[in-house]
């Protein structure tokens, strides 16, 4: 049975686009980038939707957009780390110091990693999914995770009582 008889497509987008930008957002740093990625999903999601079991749909919906991430960052190369942030609208009261260092600090990690690091620590993803979405054994996950999570507590400032 497909989910198109379960689970209306209209609804599904709705209950679940904005978890899918924050995602986007994480894995790309950018509110542009996060849009097309989003759409993109979106579209291949629909195309597919008669297939797409109910049960499997944010998983499915999940590979689809890292493996669009990946594709796009193989196509553009790696993003660099600037001294100061682009000229990108963010949404209101979201421009924090930490978030901007966050930001930047996943920027500095491979793609593969900043996946990694989103979906294990923004989307709450055991490692066994992880590995299952980037097609990769769960050690790769365990050890590239345990890098960028070093990678970001070095050139992230330490936590003061005030941000708590």
């Amino acid at each position: 049975m497909g989910a198109s008889r379960d689970l209306d497509f209209s609804e599904y987008f709705a209950a679940r686009v904005q978890r899918f930008r924050r995602v986007a957002f994480a894995l790309c740093g950018d509110w542009h980038g996060a849009e097309d990625l989003v759409q993109a999903m979106f579209v291949q999601l629909y195309r597919r939707w008669r297939r797409v079991r109910p049960d499997t749909a944010d998983a499915y919906a999940r590979r689809v957009l890292l493996n669009l991430f990946l594709a796009g960052r193989r196509k553009s190369g790696r993003e660099y780390v600037t001294s100061s942030p682009p000229e990108a609208a963010s949404p209101p009261g979201r421009d924090t110091p930490l978030r901007l260092d966050v930001e930047r600090a996943l920027a500095g990690l491979t793609p593969r990693q900043r996946a990694m690091v989103v979906l294990r620590f923004l989307e709450d993803l055991p490692v066994a999914e992880v590995a299952s979405l980037l097609r990769v054994a769960e050690g790769t996950v365990k050890s590239q995770t345990a890098r960028g999570v070093e990678a970001l507590r070095a050139v992230l400032p330490a936590p003061t009582s005030e941000e708590w």
